[in-house]
């Protein structure tokens, strides 16, 4: 019956170790997804510390694949050490993705005042030009979540480049896509989209940060079953003679 046990704990922990290593892939994209979506709107959101969780699921990500090599190694070998550095890692890692979630739900608590924050200055040195930051961050934004304005189309009235240009008139990135020949003027209203782009930023990066969350909570689920079957197979190999004396049996045949 302990022998049973044994067995089946080695089983679901070389499939949990090929499940840490499509984690670790996983992982590491959510990471640098966040890097790259952030990048896109980096302007509306100035604390960096806020990629802190990221970078520490990329770093678990990494790590989960040396993880996985160990564990393998040590399952398959039956070494009482091996598994023993197993579990104790998966403890590490487990502690760290519980901060990520914790950390997560702290800066995804701060964005929306960090967008209200920092939103009105981006529109204010808007104008109009390729090749400045801010321009193109706002017209990908507006493009990106079909949104308009600080609250509505009509906030670009106060803005520095609509006084500036004088032509009564939004950034064609306001235009909806369906609607031909748009200038973004407003005396055609119905042309562009109505919805601000404030809400929508928050949503985003509050999506984002959620992502994050959640991949670190499902990856904590499957290390503590991980730390639980290499206990198993610890604890039944020091305690089980029968379980001893075949080892060392398969190890001298």
């Amino acid at each position: 019956m302990g022998q049973c046990g044994i067995t089946s704990s080695k089983t679901v922990l070389v499939f949990l170790n090929l499940i840490f290593w499509a984690a670790a892939g996983i992982l590491c994209y959510i990471g640098a997804y966040v890097f790259i979506t952030y990048d896109d709107y980096d302007h509306f959101f100035e604390d960096v510390y806020t990629l802190i969780p990221a970078v520490i699921i990329i770093a678990v990500g990494t790590l989960l694949f040396i993880i996985g090599l160990i564990g393998c190694c040590a399952t398959i070998r039956e070494s009482s050490c091996g598994l023993a550095t197993f579990a104790a890692i998966l403890l590490l890692v487990f502690v760290t993705e519980c901060v990520v979630v914790v950390l997560g739900y702290i800066y995804r608590a701060k964005v929306e005042d960090e967008v209200n924050h920092s939103i009105q200055k981006v529109y204010n040195e808007y104008n109009g030009t390729n090749t400045d930051a801010p321009s193109r961050a706002i017209d990908y934004v507006q493009r990106q979540l079909h949104c308009c304005g600080i609250h509505n189309y009509s906030d670009w009235r106060n803005t520095h480049w609509f006084k500036e240009s004088k032509n009564n008139s939004v950034p064609v990135s306001c235009c909806q896509p369906n609607i031909s020949n748009c200038t973004g003027t407003l005396t055609r209203p119905a042309d562009l989209y109505q919805e601000g782009c404030e809400a929508l930023v928050v949503k985003k990066l509050k999506e984002i940060m959620m992502y994050v969350i959640w991949a670190a909570l499902t990856f904590a689920s499957i290390q503590m079953l991980g730390m639980l079957c290499a206990c198993v197979v610890l604890c039944r190999r020091s305690h089980d003679p029968a379980y001893e004396l075949l080892v060392t049996t398969n190890s001298y045949a």
